[in-house]
């Protein structure tokens, strides 16, 4: 039996801890409760695993997925209406819901999702601290969340240019 190395070269490549996060938020986002926004988020910091939040109704609440969708209709500064449900809560939210309640510090980490956080997931990022964020696509209102990351000094990464379709 030979002892395998850590360096030695495999037919296969390791992904970059980014891509390994994200597929990790891929997972995760399995359990989601609500078909319009199937997501799931990591928050991580120095390589390791923080915690996971997925979109899913409040504890104890009916999901989208056994009950239907709750849609608000918001009529925007431009005249626009569009359409959002409400039942959940967004993966971005639940992972810090988790940090919360577990009492682990995301202080200085990293959150990786699906797409660009909404403007309330951006104040949330905001005031916990985390220091980057990697999302796997844009999300067509992300605008203000991109301005404001900015402003707060938080580095905003996308794997992928597009805007996501849900």
């Amino acid at each position: 039996m030979t002892q395998s190395s850590e360096h030695e070269s495999t037919s296969t490549s390791r992904p970059s801890w980014d891509d390994y996060f994200m597929e990790v938020a891929h997972a995760i986002s399995k359990r989601a409760t609500c078909d319009r926004g199937k997501s799931g988020c990591v928050i991580a910091r120095d390589k390791q695993l923080l915690v996971s939040g997925y979109v899913g109704s409040p504890l104890g609440f009916a999901h989208c997925d056994d009950v239907g969708h709750q849609i608000k209709k918001v009529t925007h500064e431009t005249g626009e209406v569009t359409e959002h449900c409400v039942r959940t809560v967004h993966a971005e939210q639940n992972a810090i819901c988790q940090a919360a309640k577990l009492g682990v510090s995301i202080k200085g980490a990293t959150l990786y999702c699906r797409m660009t956080p909404c403007r309330t997931c951006a104040m949330l990022i905001i005031n916990c601290g985390i220091c980057r964020v990697v999302c796997e696509r844009k999300y067509h209102a992300g605008g203000e969340s991109e301005e404001m990351f900015k402003n707060a000094g938080i580095d905003l990464e996308y794997k992928h240019q597009e805007v996501q379709d849900y």
